[in-house]
């Protein structure tokens, strides 16, 4: 069940009887996603490999740019055809292990995007408020709006993982909050939002790597934790929530795609050529101007 039984080899792919395909049909999308209704194990994906796209650092990073600047004209699209009512948005929700990457792959993406036509949340532990509510309210209202590319760090997905994991809440109510959290995704998709999920996927050698450089450089003490150590206890019960959630959630209007993520300049890349397609698939179109071309033109010239 460990990530420490890949071994993270450049080109390696799991077993052919699950884990990443062999072969790149040529959208990143269909290698990295969860087969809706399938069943799930992680220990057949390698942290390490490179299932598809560029081959090595410097290809990867160059790769990188270039879909950020395709990104960055896509991002104004949407935004430009939200205010001639276009009500479609985009919602990136990335989980992961403790320093899979999260707060990195942010940074990575929101650098392509104009701020005002993105929306940034960080979910931790719920507040007293959120706690007297439904488990989903504090994400409704964190959802992006007509236009807008919403970006979760965390989401909805800590209430039927952390929560199994703690035994927070019986198991036959984490059964019931992954229909509920299918139902919410199915609306949100019929509403305009297309999601994306993104499961990062590193290796317990890689977290145990991470770790050490954390305590070993003072600048970022900051960003560590004695809980993290203690948390890596529980590593195999966080891959089997991981891999029930991914089994119950992964559907055709909101799908899971496994990230391998212990090489970061490849899990950067591939959520960028993620968030590519899925924004390619929407289209999104500049609105005509509603305005006489000629007769504003003209104002201008003769000294407007």
């Amino acid at each position: 069940m460990s990530g420490a039984q890949a071994s993270g080899a450049p080109g390696s792919h799991g077993p052919a009887s699950g884990g990443f395909p062999h072969r790149f049909p040529g959208r990143l999308g269909d290698v990295l996603r969860v087969p809706a209704g399938g069943r799930v194990d992680l220990a057949s994906y390698d942290p390490g490999a490179i299932p598809a796209g560029p081959r090595s650092k410097a290809a990867g990073l160059e790769a990188a740019a270039a879909a950020g600047e395709r990104l960055a004209g896509l991002q104004e699209r949407l935004y430009a055809a939200a205010t001639a009512g276009d009500r479609r948005r985009l919602l990136l929700i990335l989980q992961g292990m403790d320093t899979s990457g999260k707060g990195g792959t942010v940074k990575h993406v929101i650098g392509h995007f104009n701020p005002a036509g993105c929306r940034i949340k960080a979910f931790k532990a719920p507040t007293e408020e959120e706690r007297d509510h439904h488990f989903l309210w504090r994400v409704a209202r964190e959802l992006p709006r007509s236009g807008d590319i919403g970006i979760f760090d965390r989401s909805h997905y800590e209430d039927v993982l952390i929560a199994r994991v703690r035994g927070v809440v019986p198991r036959e109510r984490i059964q019931r909050r992954y229909e509920e959290i299918n139902a919410f995704e199915r609306a949100l998709a019929e509403d305009g939002v297309a999601i994306v999920k993104v499961f990062l996927h590193i290796s317990r050698d890689e977290q145990r790597r991470r770790l050490l450089a954390r305590i070993d450089n003072p600048d970022k003490h900051w960003k560590f934790d004695r809980g993290d150590i203690e948390e890596r206890a529980l590593w195999p019960d966080y891959q089997e929530a991981y891999e029930r959630a991914l089994e119950h959630c992964s559907s055709p209007e909101a799908p899971w795609y496994v990230v391998p993520a212990d090489r970061k300049w490849y899990r950067n890349w591939a959520v960028s050529r993620l968030l590519l397609e899925h924004l390619e698939e929407l289209d999104p179109q500049y609105p005509k101007g509603e305005f006489d071309i000629a007769a504003s033109r003209r104002l201008l010239l003769e000294g407007g």
